[in-house]
């Protein structure tokens, strides 16, 4: 666990976060819109937040993902994710970075605080040599996160992901660890 400040704590997601995860991602459905796939209504269930949960740990086990929470200690509320996912080693040792943070404490430094403890935990921990991460165009928050934490725009997807129910066009940002 790593203090972040503000009261809030970056840990590993735990098999008992179901709960809080739908409460969180229901609190912030019209905030993480813009940014998300479509969600269908069971996604914000503690049933589906629990069987997610299961696929993600089971991720991390196989050593391809590392799922955290942002929380608040005195409650247990979940304020916020940051993972990395598509672990690959072997020449590439990379991962994907994402993120995000209740709207009610976005803007106060606490996302780009948890950014740099994952490229932390990515670089000593997991090994890796290389971080990379994708925004919209028109997410400048999230891209001075990014700018924050030492990462270098590398290009422009066109049509990337499937965003708010359409394909988008994302930056793509890389981080070195190694050096």
């Amino acid at each position: 666990m790593i203090d972040l400040g503000g009261g809030i704590l970056l840990r590993p997601l735990e098999p008992g976060d179901a709960a809080a995860l739908a409460e969180a991602f229901a609190r912030n459905r019209a905030h993480l819109a813009p940014w998300d796939p479509e969600r269908t209504e069971d996604f914000f269930t503690s049933a589906e937040q629990a069987r997610l949960i299961e696929l993600l740990l089971a991720e991390r086990d196989a050593g391809r993902s590392a799922p955290f929470v942002l929380a608040r200690p005195e409650d247990g509320a979940v304020v916020g994710r940051a993972n990395l996912s598509n672990i690959v080693r072997g020449a590439f040792h990379s991962a994907d970075l994402g993120y995000w943070i209740d709207a009610s404490l976005a803007g106060r430094g606490l996302m780009t605080r948890a950014v740099t403890e994952m490229r932390r935990h990515a670089a000593r921990e997991l090994k890796l040599h290389r971080l990379q991460a994708s925004t919209l165009l028109h997410n400048h928050a999230s891209q001075r996160v990014l700018a924050a934490n030492g990462f270098e725009r590398i290009g422009m997807a066109p049509k990337y992901l499937h965003i708010a129910g359409e394909w988008q066009d994302h930056y793509l940002f890389q981080r070195i660890l190694s050096d």
